[in-house]
């Protein structure tokens, strides 16, 4: 057994050693920070602002605004071409555009959409960071890595502040999950800032404040 083999093989041993015992693992002490102690309003203050240092665009809007409220990112945009999940609600697909809608798009296809948008499963206010889950209203992965542009909508009630509190919300047994913090960027190469490099160059999110 090659010495990466043997290494790899000791770690899953004592992950499985760790969690054969149910009531063991629940017994580990957890010291670390499980729930945020900021308010509402504070919350969603700095949801904002994490979105908004990473290059994001943020508008708010009330539930009854949501509809014109896409429709009017996506005049903004520039751009007339979409796609969107085959969930997406109806209302959400403004009139005036070209909607490709998933229900099987080769990636040919998807790579010819000018943009693409989704819902999201969750928003992590600490580290501004949006969780997609994939289901019928957020789409395939695929959906949100090929378009250049990402328009999401967040409702208030979706934003937790800590990490802890969003895996308290995900469902069992796990699923796929992707975490959006800003658009896509790297620095990695000759410490140049790039965009787009795996994913949406545009980040645009609309919370929606369904919360009092």
């Amino acid at each position: 057994m090659s010495q990466p083999t043997a290494s790899r093989q000791l770690i899953l041993d004592r992950i499985r050693a760790a969690t054969q015992s149910p009531s063991a693992y629940a017994e580990v002490p957890r010291t670390y920070i499980r729930r945020g102690g900021l308010g509402p309003a504070a919350r969603l203050e700095l949801m904002i602002e994490r979105l908004r240092e990473y290059d994001a665009d943020v508008v708010e809007c009330a539930p009854e605004e949501l509809p014109a409220a896409i429709a009017a990112q996506l005049s903004l945009s520039g751009r007339r071409v979409f796609v969107a999940p085959a969930g997406l609600p109806a209302n959400w697909l403004a009139a005036g555009f070209d909607w490709k809608i998933d229900r099987g798009l080769e990636n040919s296809e998807i790579e010819q959409a000018e943009g693409v948008v989704t819902a999201a499963f969750c928003g992590v206010a600490d580290s501004g960071t949006i969780v997609l889950h994939h289901g019928g209203s957020e789409g395939r992965r695929v959906l949100t890595l090929l378009p250049d542009w990402h328009l999401c909508i967040l409702y208030a009630s979706q934003v937790v502040e800590t990490l802890p509190e969003y895996f308290d919300r995900c469902p069992l047994p796990p699923v796929l999950a992707t975490y959006i913090s800003g658009p896509s960027a790297t620095a990695d190469i000759e410490m140049t800032r790039i965009k787009g490099v795996h994913g949406p160059r545009f980040l645009n999110v609309i919370l929606v404040r369904d919360e009092d």
